[in-house]
């Protein structure tokens, strides 16, 4: 089960966030290739985040994936939340950090 997780410093009282969390699942689960019933998004509002120094907004988010992750897949995702971040909250795109995580690599896994 892939999942998103998103900080940001943008207040969200009265934002509707419905759109973000539809169209962050929807390209979560697009890119790395999982059902959509499958991906969590978790977004966090009024983070105190200081970015280059400032505090205009930004946002820092984790994905954790058990497999589906490669150098392509993390590009897409880091340009499609980007995006999506840029859009709905006017957070522009230099003022974001996605770190990617896949939980199987690594590990060795054996049949029972």
């Amino acid at each position: 089960m892939p999942c998103l997780y998103i900080s940001t410093n943008v207040i969200l009282d009265g934002v509707d966030t419905d759109p973000i969390f539809s169209e962050a699942t929807k390209a979560v689960s697009t890119i790395i290739g999982r059902p959509e019933n499958f991906v969590m998004v978790i977004l966090k509002g009024s983070v105190e985040i200081s970015f280059a120094g400032s505090k205009e907004p930004a946002a820092y988010a984790e994905i954790v994936s058990m497999g589906g992750i490669n150098s392509e897949v993390k590009k897409k995702l880091i340009a499609t939340i980007g995006t999506i971040l840029q859009s709905k909250l006017s957070i522009p795109r230099t003022r974001f950090f996605l770190k990617v995580y896949d939980t199987t690599v690594g590990r060795n896994y054996s049949k029972i």
